[in-house]
Parts: structure tokens; sequence; C-alpha cells
């Protein structure tokens, strides 16, 4: 089934809300990484989903949407914040038995099952340009992140999973009704991690924190609700095909960020990484708009 073909503006803005959500996604997993070194992580992630939970829910109230309150139960957005859910307990479960940067590698495979995912059953024509954008990508993070043989395991495996369901996660979206407020998808997403880690928490104990603590959760909850934002608007607005490389940029970010509070230098390795990184954006950018006025000439009369 083809989908409506997203114009010129709608995919640039498409990216720059991936570009925006990834800063904030990587920015809330160093906040969370500094907290989890005094608090079990499931009660770590149910007191930061409580905290989100209730951001989104004040926002959806200002902007009127918890009029359509009652699509948190259709069954698309349900399951949608169910497989997120998932996603996120697969992921982080296999990241506390894996190296870091075999992770993030395996995790930042998304953006190929994306590209593959939205071609078969989404109709979208991804050219030469975007498959290699998405290869050249894929490539700079192996640069960056080098992970090594030995880390790769079972937890490897659930860690793939994590990652095939993220991928699914953002390809439900493009199949939710456009009536449905993205806010609310947020607020589905938002509700269903907060359940899971909260039955897990349950089921593992509690533990005392500080105020530190909780205002540390408090901020990464904010970037964690609006990264889930702009991650739906990015679904809903442009082909997925075109945004998912801009995936990638969480790299960038985390390096950055690595660098700025942890004096964390860059290899040289790290360097070309980061320089694939960036020349696939560009290319893919490039491209489209070339793709773009070609269309454009083309279809003026003569």
């Amino acid at each position: 089934m083809l989908l409506h073909s997203p114009s010129s503006r709608e995919n640039g803005r498409a990216v720059a809300a991936m570009i925006g959500g990834m800063a904030c996604f990587v920015t809330n997993d160093a906040l969370v990484k500094h907290v989890s070194q005094s608090m079990p992580a499931a009660q770590l992630i149910f007191l930061r989903g409580v905290m989100a939970t209730m951001l989104v829910l004040l926002v959806a109230y200002r902007l009127g949407a918890l009029r359509q309150a009652g699509a948190l139960l259709h069954p698309r957005v349900a399951l949608r914040g169910v497989v997120d859910a998932c996603a996120t307990m697969m992921y982080l479960l296999a990241l506390f038995h894996l190296p870091i940067a075999n992770a993030t590698a395996i995790n930042l495979a998304a953006p190929l099952f994306m590209t593959v995912f939205a071609v078969i059953f989404m109709g979208e024509r991804a050219g030469a340009a975007r498959w290699c954008a998405v290869a050249l990508g894929f490539a700079g993070v192996l640069f960056v992140v080098q992970p090594s043989r030995e880390g790769f395991n079972a937890w490897s495996l659930l860690c793939l999973a994590g990652t095939l369901f993220h991928a699914t996660r953002d390809l439900m979206t493009r199949r939710i009704a456009a009536s449905v407020p993205s806010i609310i998808i947020t607020l589905a997403t938002a509700l269903a991690v907060t359940l899971l880690s909260g039955a897990l928490t349950l089921r593992g104990g509690w533990q005392p924190f500080g105020l530190r603590e909780l205002g540390l959760l408090g901020l990464a909850a904010v970037f964690l609700a609006s990264g889930y934002f702009l991650l739906v608007q990015c679904m809903r607005a442009g082909e997925v095909s075109l945004t998912a490389p801009f995936r990638y940029t969480a790299v960038l970010f985390a390096m950055l960020l690595g660098y700025a509070v942890w004096g964390e230098v860059p290899t040289a390795w790290a360097w070309i990484g980061t320089a694939l990184l960036v020349g696939s954006g560009l290319y893919m950018l490039h491209s489209e708009r070339s793709s773009r006025q070609a269309a454009t000439l083309a279809a003026q009369p003569e």
C-alpha cells in the first residue's frame, strides 16, 4: 500500500524532528546513566516514566487533546505503545550484559530495518542514494563504537530483537490516523513504558533515593518526553527511508556529550566514522534536493 508522498517541506521538518529527537534521547541517556550508579534500573525507568507521563498529560491538557483520550485504547495506538515498551526493556536488559559499543552498534542498525520495511510494507521507493546513505551511516557507526567480537552472544540476539521492535514501532506510527493527535500517541508510549517498568520494580524491590536523583530523573523525563514527541512527528510527516539515516546523528550527539561531560576524546577511527555519518546525511539531503528539482523541471510545460 503506497501512502501519501510527503512534500519537500514535510520531509525537511521530519528530518529536523529526527535530529532533535536523537539529541533529546542522547541527553536523556546521559542523565539516566549517571543516576543508574545509585538506583536500580527498573525503579529508575519507572520513576522517570511517571514524571514523563505527568508532563505529557499536562501538555495534552493545555493543547486540549485530552478530549481525544479515548484514542489511547485504539488498537493501533495501544499496540504501538506495547511494542515500544517491549523494545525498551529488551534493549536495556541486553545493555546490562553487553559492552555498550556492541549494544549501540546493534541498536543503530534500526535505519537499515526501517528502510527495508518501508520498501516492502509501505511501498516507498528507496533509490540508490538512500541505500548508500544508510550503508555509509552504519559504517560510520561501526567506526565510532568499534564493537568487539567477544561482545556478541545470546544477549546480542535480544538486543537485535529490541532493534526490530523499535523499527516496527516507528513504522506503526505511519498507520495511525492523522486525526489522532501526536501528543496522545506520545502519552500512550509513556504510559506503556511506565506500567511495564512498574511491574518489574514490584518484582525487584524498592530502594531509597535522594532529591538529587529525583531532580536528574525529572530533567531526563523532559528530554525523554520531547524525544518521544519529536519521533512521532517525524514518522508521521516524512518518508521513512529518507529520515531513517538521520537516526545516526545520535552517535554525533553522544560524542559531543561524552567530550563535554566526561572528557572523552574521540579516536582517529571515531573521527573517520563521524565524517562518514555527516557525509551520509549531507549526501542524502543533496540527493533529495536534486531529485525534487528534477521532478519540478520535468513537470513544467515546455
